[in-house]
């Protein structure tokens, strides 16, 4: 009999006619590895929360969840905690406590455990994770990565025997998100135990997973091995859910004179020996690399510093920096070493303690709203009224922009959202909040745009449209600076890129060059094509560009 299974699962949220679950029945076994895939609004996150009863939505519910054959529903609330563990995509909503060890033991402690046992059960999690040195460390205080661990440490102190995952990676940089993954794969593979996970990025995860579960319009697409699904999604192209495969995958899909299921490659190792046996030659008369002439400078940092406090260590150190017209720059690092400070100070938000910023050449003081735009990475900060229309109208007055109601129609007709004027910003999907937030950044037509993680949560589909609608803007001369997690879309989109470490800036140069150059800061396509006999390439666009297959 199965682990965990779904009967004819539906779900309607409170005065919505649509249903957001409709008719879903699935299995799984005990020990499995599940990817849980699909657009924004194919009810991942509805799912996730509905097996985790003391998390379900409020609406109308229809069918019937079994774990281990007994009705999820006739489990005790207090048994259902302990089996059913779960991390969310935000780790700061999931933290309660102000120190690590209070944060491990907080669970057990509400389950009555006694000291002893709570002592030799973290000491067992703390060495399997390698967290030794953040036991005494304030929550605050550590990076996304470490955050998500610490989450995961703590449910795992349970001793679930199911454990879900929204998102878990969205927020961490692909160093911290690839060791994040690895964990949950030794979890799986040693432990047995089973494992549902929802992501976006699906690179490392479809190479680890016994199977992938698509959701689409509340329904499910596809339920079968990771290559299966691959297979069925490879006739059809044009949905959004081919765009979620693998790199490597697509990759073969497009290039593979004969497609064979068991041949579909989904790591770098089996991509790398695929190629082998393709004769894949550069097209004549093809330019390569990043042709990017930079104009004059637009913004030039010289020498910053910045710190919080005198007490605190510093965030920015002796950081320099141009920026100039026109370009798309991408600046990435890992968690905590000082990306987003970065942009609040070019925004104007924070002032340096030490050193010197210039705009337009003219020394830099105070905020300039606009001709410098800036969207933070959670876009809920930016709005204050109850609809996004309101928003615009009041951003409107506030600039006191000339001819405003022209230009709200037309930011409402590039980013899509004339049907969604009258909702509340808190009402929309997140890819649809953040183009919100974005036009209502762009109304005043800045020069600059700094943007904070602005794929975090976004489908690929949502990406691909924000891509070219970003890159559309930046050809017409907006200068765009790019904070991101998320190497496969600063690859293909933007013109530099930069690396920052302990709070400076290490390395920066043309797109192309710059990631030819990173063993972990890099694509999947570039690891799986460097070194090899193949041109390298970092995205598939590029490949279909620059490679000619000989048949």
């Amino acid at each position: 009999m199965a682990f965990l299974e779904t009967k004819n699962l539906s779900f309607a949220y409170p005065e919505e006619k649509i249903k957001v679950l409709n008719d879903v029945s699935f299995c799984v076994e005990q020990g499995d590895f599940v990817v849980l895939c699909g657009p924004s609004g194919s009810g991942k996150s509805t799912l996730l929360r509905l097996l985790k009863q003391e998390l379900a939505p409020h609406g109308e519910k229809e069918g019937d969840i079994f774990l281990e054959n007994k009705p999820l529903l006739d489990i005790s609330p207090a048994q259902v905690v302990k089996d059913i563990g779960m991390v969310f995509q935000d780790p700061e909503n999931q933290i309660v406590m102000d120190r690590v060890l209070e944060e491990l033991i907080f669970g057990m402690e509400n389950f009555g455990t006694s000291t002893e046992e709570m002592r030799k059960k973290v000491a067992e999690i703390v060495h399997f994770f390698g967290i030794e040195g953040l036991l005494n460390r304030k929550t605050h205080e550590l990076s996304g990565g470490q955050k998500q661990l610490v989450n995961l440490a703590s449910v795992l102190l349970l001793e679930p025997k199911l454990l879900l995952l929204d998102e878990p990676t969205s927020q961490l940089d692909p160093v911290a998100s690839r060791e994040f993954i690895g964990m949950l794969h030794t979890m799986n593979e040693e432990f047995g135990i089973t494992v549902i996970i929802a992501e976006h990025r699906l690179e490392e995860l479809f190479a680890i997973a016994d199977k992938a579960l698509v959701l689409d319009k509340g329904g499910i697409l596809s339920y079968d091995t990771p290559r299966h699904v691959i297979d069925f999604l490879s006739e059809y192209k044009d949905h959004a859910m081919y765009h979620y495969l693998p790199s490597p995958a697509r990759l073969y899909l497009e290039y593979s004179p004969s497609k064979v299921n068991g041949d579909i490659p989904l790591s770098v190792k089996e991509g790398k020996n695929w190629l082998k046996n393709v004769a894949i030659t550069p097209r004549e008369g093809i330019l390569r690399g990043n042709h990017h002439t930079p104009k004059k400078e637009i913004m030039n940092i010289k020498e910053i510093d910045f710190q919080y406090s005198k007490d605190s260590s510093k965030i920015l150190n002796d950081l320099s920096l141009s920026i100039f017209e026109g370009e798309w720059l991408s600046i990435v690092g890992a968690n905590g070493t000082g990306k987003s400070t970065l942009l609040k100070v070019i925004a104007g938000l924070e002032k340096p303690q030490r050193g010197s910023i210039f705009y337009k050449a003219k020394k830099f003081k105070k905020q300039l709203p606009k001709e410098i735009g800036y969207l933070p990475q959670n876009p809920k900060l930016f709005f204050i009224h109850d609809t996004i229309g309101a928003e615009l109208r009041y951003l409107e007055q506030l600039h006191q922009i000339g001819d405003g109601e022209t230009r709200i129609e037309e930011l409402l007709e590039i980013f899509n959202l004339k049907e969604l004027v009258h909702r509340h910003p808190y009402d929309v999907s997140g890819g649809e909040m953040q183009k919100a937030a974005l036009a209502g950044v762009l109304l005043p037509n800045p020069n600059l745009l700094l943007i904070d993680e602005p794929t975090k949560g976004l489908d690929p589909e949502a990406k691909l449209k924000l891509g070219k609608l970003l890159q559309t803007l930046q050809q017409k001369g907006l200068t765009i600076v790019m904070v991101t997690h998320d190497i496969e879309f600063a690859a293909q989109y933007s013109t530099r890129c930069a690396m920052m470490f302990q709070g400076t800036i290490t390395t920066n140069s043309p797109t192309k060059s710059f990631f030819q150059g990173n063993a972990f800061y890099t694509t999947v396509l570039n690891r799986i094509t460097r070194g090899s006999e193949v041109p390298d390439v970092l995205t598939l666009e590029e490949a279909r560009k620059t490679w000619r297959v000989q048949e």
